[in-house]
């Protein structure tokens, strides 16, 4: 059976997806938030076509198929907020 959300056709299946039953976790602003989204996002049926439609829209931000958007860009892991740090730790030194 499906039913009528805005102007989608979302089944009832659907509607039991972490992103419909918990959305505002996939627009997180703690960084831990943001990877039990992209966590939850790994066993999801619609994970490529959730990626597809975010990247045919240019989606701005959030948690979109597994992935982070930041400015409209895929970026690998969020940030905390605040000032970066003046010396960088001995593990995430470049060689």
């Amino acid at each position: 059976m499906t039913v009528m959300q805005g102007a989608l056709a979302v089944s009832e299946e659907d509607l039991t997806l972490p992103c419909r039953t918990d959305p505002e976790l996939f627009f997180a602003e703690a960084p831990a938030d943001v990877e039990l989204a992209k966590a939850l996002c790994l066993e999801c049926p619609l994970r490529k076509e959730c990626l597809a439609g975010a990247l045919e829209r240019k989606e701005p931000w959030g948690v979109w198929g597994g992935e982070l958007f930041v400015r409209g860009v895929i970026v690998p892991r969020k940030r905390p907020r605040g000032r970066p740090r003046k010396h960088p730790r001995p593990d995430e030194v470049a060689v």
